[in-house]
């Protein structure tokens, strides 16, 4: 029986949740009752979520949680972070603890610009085209002159555009590679409505314009973060020996692929969490950072670290491309929340702090891995999920979170354990 349907996006909610439930849910009022549970109560908060996206039958929720102790340049941070892994939020803080006793974090941007691209076939003589784009140039920026009046007020607007010719990897493919600053705002409407006019002012008979669209690769909005201390600070045990490992774990990460993936996704637990809780775009962050760290043909670490004249030094450098206006940053009542708890910061404080928990995040996760090793801490925090999927009460909770101190915790051992201790009951 075919399970299609036609005008889905015009049912009302109720007939969408209907439809669903006939067709795909095992047990029609257990998954109707699961939908309404995450529906907010309150009607105008709904409706706000409901607008956000098409076809919404209910919410899905993240845990939305707080690190603080961050010192970052001086200034004391509680950082906002929305996500669902286990360790992620206790690591970010510990961490944030450790470096507050031994100078805090230091951040700095770099660069701020970002990248749109119109991008064209032409068939004709290049000698040609480029006579054309020299004649237009001007002409080109000023087709934008409408949309860029405000955001030029405010220090930012076109910074360049330029003739790129990329026949050498597509046949007649060339490419207006123009260059942006958008100050406070992340600014992707802005960009793309830039390029389409741009677009639209140089297209002409023998130039087939394809697309006009953003990048999000910014390898030109740049930001690093550092910390450092004395080697015999480091770890309270043979110092020299851990921060020794340290180092050699992130340089592994720099020639292994294999390790390098998840010493960047251990990054991105920190970066994603923080950008995901200012209602910035986590997944066009991810795919700039992974592809700044194989800009030189090969993933390497996002991180480094080295040992210099006794002194630890842990540093990061990543592409960020973030805003603090627009988008859901003022829609959302809890992204408006945490850039609040982060003392309102402008786009640049906010890639520095962004940074800096990402440099946390895998700083707590090197540690680990090459003293004590990774998973002791983590299952340790896991046992809870564990407990609740076999439905412990909170007497059992109690019980089994005393008795796995300090033991590892896997997800056999629990369930034997609890099966044991209900045995015994």
């Amino acid at each position: 029986m075919s399970k299609l349907v036609k005008g889905f996006s015009k049912l009302s909610k109720a007939d969408k949740i209907n439809w669903l439930a006939e067709n795909f849910f095992l047990d029609r009022a257990s998954g109707i009752k699961t939908l309404e549970q995450y529906v907010n109560k309150d009607h105008k908060l709904q409706q706000l979520h409901d607008e956000f996206i098409e076809n919404t039958i209910s919410n899905f929720y993240v845990p939305y949680a707080i690190a603080p102790n961050f010192v970052i340049n001086g200034k004391s941070y509680a950082i906002p972070m929305a996500i669902e892994e286990s360790s992620v939020v206790a690591a970010a803080s510990l961490t944030a603890k450790f470096w507050s006793d031994r100078g805090g974090f230091k951040a700095d941007v770099i660069s701020t610009r970002k990248v749109g691209q119109v991008h064209f076939i032409y068939k004709g003589s290049a000698e040609a085209l480029e006579t054309y784009f020299d004649n237009v140039k001007d002409d080109l920026i000023k087709a934008t002159d409408h949309i860029t009046e405000n955001m030029r007020k405010r220090g930012g607007g076109i910074v360049g555009i330029e003739l790129r010719d990329k026949r050498d990897s597509l046949d007649d493919y060339y490419q207006l590679h123009v260059t942006f600053e958008t100050g406070d705002s992340m600014g992707a409407n802005f960009i793309n409505s830039c390029l389409e006019a741009i677009a639209s002012s140089f297209e002409k008979e023998g130039i087939q314009i394809v697309m006009s669209i953003l990048s999000n690769y910014v390898p030109e909005c740049l930001v690093s973060a550092e910390v450092s201390c004395k080697v015999k600070d480091f770890f309270p045990e043979n110092p020299r020996l851990y921060a020794e490992k340290f180092v050699q774990a992130v340089d592994i990460a720099k020639v292994e692929p294999y390790r390098a993936v998840t010493h960047n996704k251990g990054i991105m637990n920190g970066i994603d969490a923080v950008v995901l809780a200012t209602g910035n775009d986590f997944r066009a962050v991810a795919a700039g950072a992974h592809a700044y760290a194989c800009r030189d043909g090969k993933y390497r670490s996002l991180t480094n670290a080295r040992i210099e004249k006794n002194n630890f030094i842990f540093s990061i450098e990543l592409p960020l491309s973030l805003g603090t206006v627009g988008g859901l940053t003022k829609l959302h009542p809890l992204a408006k929340l945490s850039l609040e708890i982060l003392q309102n910061p402008t786009a640049q404080e906010l890639m520095q702090i962004v940074a800096v928990a990402g440099l946390a995040q895998n700083f707590a996760a090197l540690r680990a891995l090459t003293t004590t090793g990774i998973q002791q801490g983590h299952m340790k925090m896991h046992l809870l999920n564990i407990l609740n999927q076999l439905e412990a009460n909170v007497h059992e909770k109690e019980v089994i979170t005393k008795a796995f101190n300090g033991k590892t915790v896997s997800h056999s051992a629990v369930a034997e354990y609890l099966h044991s201790l209900r045995t015994e009951q």
